[in-house]
């Protein structure tokens, strides 16, 4: 069993309401979780959570940013994420040594999106993989940001915070796209950040 509080704030507004703490069975796989109590869109905004900790990562921020233009309406649903590689593991393969390296290593493996073709109203899950290494067993603020893109005008931007030792992550951030959204080719660009070390990959989607 393990302790959730989840708080839920408007970006756009001054109001923060507070959701109580409960304990639920835990819903991981290698060392995955979920954070926030779901989200939704308001005004321009995104409604985002924050948890305490679970599988020895603690969510420090939330899912904050804008949606706008053929997103405005959307809403994004729980962050979720999966640990692929152990902190040793992602070190071999990088053949990184954290003894003698001069900066934190990030690197943005694969996006994608899932469906790749989606009709408005539905959801598309905006997924990356990545790895983050830093000083040996440290923890480290990592910033995950999606831009997302329709014709070259920025649609939104969902972003999130989290504290992580080294290795390689999987995370999603669904996106229910609003019932009238735009048809169109949308491109995500997906910047991870720890440190002033970042890296970016793009992947898109499409609705018909």
């Amino acid at each position: 069993m393990w302790k959730k509080c989840v708080s839920l704030l408007l970006v756009t507004g001054l109001t923060v309401s507070i959701a109580g703490c409960a304990n639920q069975s835990t819903m991981e796989e290698n060392k995955g979780a979920m954070i926030g109590g779901g989200a939704g869109a308001a005004a321009g905004g995104i409604i985002g959570g924050i948890i305490g900790s679970q599988s020895g990562h603690t969510g420090t921020g939330v899912v904050i940013g804008g949606l706008l233009g053929g997103l405005a309406g959307a809403a994004v649903g729980h962050y979720a994420y999966d640990q692929k590689r152990t902190e040793t593991q992602a070190q071999q393969v990088y053949k990184y040594d954290p003894a003698t390296a001069k900066a934190t290593l990030v690197r943005v493996e694969s996006t994608k999106t899932s469906p790749a073709t989606v009709a408005p109203g539905g959801t598309v899950d905006l997924q990356a993989t990545y790895t983050v290494l830093g000083p040996q067993n440290s923890t480290m603020d990592v910033t995950e940001t999606r831009e997302v893109r329709l014709d070259g005008e920025l649609q939104g931007k969902p972003q999130i915070t989290v504290q992580r030792q080294g290795g390689t992550f999987e995370s999603k951030v669904p996106l229910v796209l609003p019932a009238d959204a735009k048809k169109g080719k949308y491109i995500v660009a997906t910047t991870v950040q720890a440190g002033t070390s970042s890296d970016t990959k793009e992947t898109s989607f499409t609705v018909k």
